[in-house]
């Protein structure tokens, strides 16, 4: 391919907004260009990139048996409230309706499209499993888009959903797709750190996350120096504290006129945080936890999604304690809970459960609502606690004493410095941005959108789900945050969008034969080429081709040319040196040296 017959409009300038190197790369290298906040165009060079990474999901896809389908990207309102998401996904969702009134989404993810495809041809465990994907446009609309393609509103996803006839199908289908997505990142050049990860609205009992460390990254990692104990800070457990119990003394309540906070608890009566229980009142909707049994929610009407799907509270109240020190992991709370929001509660419904003012609620004599208490308290025998009355504590309160929660669980929100969970080494942080996730997802959407089966024996059966997804347009940006330099994109050889650039000194004469010449010399070989014709200076071919990262480049000069046998300069874009090949030699040289590399790569992948 000539530069002079596609279109790289490279710049020098950047945007304001461009804050990370991949945007800012990708703007000058004439790859993206906005149409508006979050929504970008991919111009011929990104474009050929983008092909890439979605051929290389793609291949790893097939090769674990997927079938890839091509759904709508815009999906029918119903099967969204049939799943209970309507609501849950909050205005990230783009929702429509069409000239009869009937109410559309803009897929933001396809669970339920998947699931009602599913549901419509599914009859037998014959059937079984299915592992379907496909690799389609998407939109969330992101209160604050930003990082170019990193985060926008339109992005393009591989997602995949797998149906089971039980949890150890959707396990081998779970393990299997994992192992797709390590040879998926190998394979584009990118560092990946698998974590354990929280499922949030998306539901289900275990996920994991891939994720590449990036200084802008949205997600804070618990990582272990001594194992490789890794997870996203909504799922990382740390080993707990034991402190020393202190002696049991009499419950003592005290009056503590106008202190709220734990801080001036501290100051009042000169302890500590870590001597206090904390004791936060949360608003729950949606909750699938059995709660029959729990203090104030007896009586509390739950309803049904759909014929087999589990019952829900649509709103209920709980008092969760954790040590002062400490702080509340919501993500936990609401995964125990099983609850696809919770927030705190509003101060009137504070004082209206807990017959005090916001500040003085604890456990002692609390019955109006289910106590959630962290697994810290459980060591707590001579806490400081609030009296549920104005101007009110309680010092000397001893767990399983003076008061028993209803759950005792992990809530803990983990921090630097705690210890590993596994081998008790030093938990440390880092911010990484989320590349691929995968989930099991259970019965939450087969469930609630009456999927069923017949099983070898004629019993009507509910499927068992699997989820798993790759953002294309984050990995490929992904790939640029991890290779370049201040000159510009390093591209590894599996996603460079081309693999060779000839830069001729001044595209005339011999030079211009010669250049033309091994242009077609390395495409017979196999090596995608792009051939700089432009009648530019060599400072601007050079400058252009470190910007858009090709990585081999062949320079034609008639220097080289002259004397003896012609030769060209060949570079690696990684590297600093040069050598000189002879030209009947070049392209076979170059092209051996691209096979090396590659199968270099799968053997590493593999």
């Amino acid at each position: 391919m000539h530069v002079s017959q596609t279109f790289i409009p490279t710049r020098r300038e950047v945007p304001a907004d461009a804050v990370i190197a991949s945007h800012r790369l990708m703007f000058r290298a004439g790859m993206i260009r906005k149409l508006a906040n979050g929504l970008f165009a991919y111009l011929p060079l990104g474009l050929r990139a983008f092909r890439k990474v979605e051929q290389i999901i793609r291949e790893e896809m097939d090769a674990i048996g997927a079938l890839e389908l091509k759904p709508p990207v815009m999906a029918p309102g119903e099967i969204w409230k049939e799943s209970g998401r309507w609501e849950a996904m909050g205005d990230a969702m783009l929702r429509a309706q069409n000239r009869a009134g009937a109410d559309l989404v803009v897929s933001p993810t396809a669970e339920e499209a998947f699931t009602a495809l599913v549901r419509d041809e599914l009859s037998s465990y014959r059937q079984l499993p299915l592992l379907l994907y496909q690799i389609n446009t998407k939109y969330r609309d992101e209160l604050r888009p930003r990082y170019g393609v990193m985060r926008g509103r339109e992005f393009v996803m591989k997602d995949a959903y797998s149906y089971h006839a039980g949890e150890a199908g959707l396990d081998e289908t779970y393990q299997a797709m994992g192992r797709a997505y390590r040879r998926i990142f190998k394979r584009c050049g990118l560092s990946v750190i698998p974590v354990r990860a929280d499922s949030g609205a998306m539901g289900g009992s275990g996920s994991e996350e891939f994720m590449v460390e990036s200084v802008i990254g949205d997600n804070t990692l618990i990582l272990c120096n001594a194992c490789d104990y890794a997870a996203n800070v909504e799922k990382a457990a740390c080993r707990p504290d034991h402190p020393d119990p202190a002696a049991l003394l009499p419950l003592e309540p005290i009056d503590t006129p106008g202190v709220k906070t734990i801080e001036e608890l501290c100051v009042f009566l000169q302890t500590t945080a870590k001597d206090c229980i904390k004791t936060l009142i949360y608003r729950v909707r949606q909750a699938e936890l059995d709660l029959s049994g729990a203090p104030g929610c007896a009586g509390l009407l739950r309803r049904k999604n759909a014929p087999d799907a589990p019952e829900v509270y649509p709103e209920v109240f709980v008092a969760a304690l954790i040590r002062g020190d400490l702080d509340i992991n919501e993500a936990k709370l609401a995964g125990v809970l099983k609850a696809p929001e919770i927030a705190l509660a509003a101060d009137v419904d504070v004082v209206r459960l807990t017959g005090a003012p916001v500040g003085f609620a604890g456990p002692v004599g609390l019955r109006s609502l289910p106590v959630i208490a962290d697994e810290s308290v459980s060591a707590m025998t001579c806490a400081v606690t609030g009296a549920l009355a104005a101007d009110r504590h309680y010092r000397h309160t001893a767990y399983g004493r003076d008061f028993s929660p209803w759950m005792l669980t992990d809530l803990r929100t983990v921090r630097a410095k705690d210890r590993c969970p596994v081998c008790g080494g030093e938990l440390y942080e880092k911010k990484g941005n989320e590349l691929g996730h995968i989930f099991k997802l259970g019965y939450k959407y087969t469930r609630s959108m009456g999927v069923h089966f017949l099983d070898e024996n004629g019993k009507a059966r509910v499927p068992v789900m699997g989820s798993y997804g790759i953002g294309v347009d984050r990995a490929l940006a992904s790939v640029i945050e991890e290779h370049h330099d201040e000159r510009g994109i390093i591209w590894p050889l599996a996603v460079a969008p081309y693999q060779a650039v000839i830069v001729p000194i001044k595209y005339t004469g011999p030079v211009k034969a010669t250049a033309d010449r091994l242009t077609v010399e390395l495409e017979a070989q196999g090596v995608e080429t792009l051939l700089d014709d432009r009648d530019e200076r060599p400072g601007v071919k050079f400058n252009d081709a470190d910007l858009i990262g090709i990585p081999y480049r062949i320079v034609v000069g008639d220097k080289n040319l002259s004397g003896g046998v012609p030769k060209v300069e060949f570079k690696h874009r990684k590297d600093t040196g040069s050598q000189l090949l002879e030209v009947p030699k070049a392209a076979e040289t170059i092209a051996g040296l691209l096979r090396g590399e590659l199968t270099q790569l799968r053997r590493e992948y593999t």
